[in-house]
């Protein structure tokens, strides 16, 4: 049969899955018409630019002439002519311009409109989600006159006769009580008409004859809460937007709410590649255990995501390309091949689905050669380097901003904010996808790359003398490691050229880092520090 550009192809064979022939035919294609501007930077002869700080592919163990080529992307300079020769290797690109970390950052939220849709979840279900619709009071708070303590509940002055057995929460509206009569009342039970005001138990004393007597001076309508005190029906409690937090879901219980109007979970699917990766056990014969396997989807959990699928590929070209065609989720990860390696096939995969590459590159340190595309309307993939740290970058970088807009958060008030407010040292920033960024001023100067921004872990700490709070740069940053962020609160923003100490940097706090009662996640207060 003839092939779309022309060749000629051979049948497949009646055992062959129809599915593979065009994975064939699509990675063929995708690599044979290679445009050089969707080359990330470093894919051209040469490898790393000076001042890389990985190799040309973007795995700890990728090196040239160090893993075997991809059968579907033929090497030209071996490819024989019709004379039999071998074609000359060709002429080097034009170098790629990676992307700005902001302008990165700036595009990965602006890859989305907003969330889509809306959808109805009972209570026990809602949290960490964000309203789609204003939280409205479906009755008045209380919705009735209560009392606020136990005690007795009083009619006109005093002394009052006390009688009755007493009123209790939960039951039934009382009579009504005369003047000069008194009930014993619970706490949260409902007042008799007309009462005067409730006094607390160890404020009144009952004489011999049963005569209620007040030993300090009793105001009309204390410790009563009258019916609306804190809202009334229709009345306004949350916009749209906001985040729903435990206190949220109080407040919409006692509102009356069964279910609330959420923005749904944003979906993610997880695609991890490498032949050298281990799932179990030590490294060994140059293999080495999966770090980004056990990670990313819990990170991805934490930024309210739900997570549908992690799947382990390989460095197979034929199936990453079907794995990302037949994804259903809003957001594609997928974990390395993202540089010009020889199993490289994240871009050759794109070509092929003609996706949109919105960021291919980023100048920053770890993680430049991540990649941002649009698959297809509504559907985005993210391609995160293979090194740990620097697919932690990515994640931030591309990935977090892209989610947040997906799950309705980019203009709510996070934990941050309000973490933000106790500390002097902080300064909120108020820019694009950075609104909930902050700074602080750094404990000891940063060396940055010549040209890219850095990301850095780092701890924070008060200075007692100053009351400000410091960012600690931690050791253990480099792209292949997790020791230092595993310790962190946050990553600094290093602009190109470094810092010096006392600069004023922008943080990234890390999903769990405003969390104290998450046991040894927040390092704070600690004497000693790992890293």
């Amino acid at each position: 049969m003839s092939a779309p550009n022309g060749r000629s192809t051979q049948a497949a064979p009646v055992d062959v899955d129809p599915m593979d022939v065009d994975v064939d035919e699509a990675l063929a294609l995708a690599n044979d018409n290679r445009p050089s501007g969707n080359r990330p930077r470093d894919a051209r002869p040469g490898g790393n630019r000076p001042g890389d700080d990985r190799p040309s592919g973007d795995r700890a163990d990728t090196a040239a002439g160090g893993r075997h080529p991809d059968p579907a992307t033929p090497n030209a300079s071996e490819a024989p002519t019709s004379s039999g020769a071998s074609t000359p290797p060709p002429r080097p690109e034009p170098r790629h311009a990676a992307t700005s970390w902001p302008a990165a950052r700036r595009t990965a939220a602006r890859a989305e409109r907003g969330p889509r849709g809306a959808t109805g979840v009972p209570l026990d279900q809602a949290l960490g989600l964000v309203l789609a619709a204003p939280l409205t009071a479906l009755t008045d708070l209380p919705s009735f006159d209560t009392s606020a303590m136990d005690g007795w509940v009083v009619a006109g002055p005093g002394p009052w006769a006390v009688a009755g057995e007493g009123l209790l929460a939960g039951h039934e509206a009382p009579a009504p009580l005369a003047d000069g009569e008194a009930a014993a009342i619970a706490t949260g039970a409902r007042v008799p008409p007309d009462a005067t005001a409730v006094i607390r138990s160890e404020h009144g004393h009952i004489d011999a004859g049963g005569q209620l007597h007040p030993l300090r001076a009793v105001a009309h309508g204390q410790d009563i809460r009258p019916r609306g005190q804190e809202c009334r029906s229709g009345d306004l409690l949350l916009p749209a937007g906001a985040l729903v937090t435990p206190a949220v879901l109080g407040l919409a219980a006692a509102a009356g709410y069964d279910t609330l109007t959420v923005v749904p979970r944003p979906k993610v699917e997880v695609l991890i590649l490498g032949d050298e990766l281990l799932t179990a056990g030590l490294p060994r014969e140059g293999l080495i255990r999966d770090a980004l396997g056990p990670m990313l989807p819990h990170w991805l959990r934490a930024l309210g995501v739900e997570v549908t699928a992690v799947r382990r590929l390989g460095d197979d070209a034929k199936a990453l390309l079907k794995a990302v065609r037949e994804a259903s989720a809003d957001l594609v990860v997928t974990t390395g091949g993202t540089a010009s390696g020889p199993v490289d096939h994240v871009h050759a995969t794109l070509r092929a689905l003609d996706a949109e590459l919105l960021v291919d590159g980023v100048a920053v340190r770890p993680g430049h050669p991540m990649l941002l595309a649009r698959l297809k309307e509504g559907q985005h993939l993210v391609g995160l380097p293979g090194n740990p740290l620097a697919a932690v970058s990515g994640l931030l970088t591309l990935a977090e901003p892209l989610l947040r807009v997906l799950s309705g958060r980019a203009q709510d008030q996070t934990h941050t904010s309000a973490q933000r407010q106790v500390h002097d040292g902080r300064r909120q920033l108020d820019e694009g996808p950075n609104a909930d960024a902050y700074t602080a001023p750094l404990h000891a100067p940063a060396p940055g790359h010549p040209h890219d921004t850095r990301l850095i872990p780092i701890v924070l700490r008060q200075d007692d003398g100053s009351g400000h709070e410091w960012a600690v740069p931690l050791h253990y940053n480099g792209p292949a490691m997790l020791r230092g962020i595993a310790a962190a609160d946050g990553l600094a923003v290093i602009p190109p050229g470094g810092a010096k100490q006392g600069q004023e940097v922008e943080i990234l706090d890390l999903p769990w880092s405003w969390n104290p009662g998450l046991p040894g996640l927040n390092p704070a207060g600690n004497e000693g520090c790992f890293t």
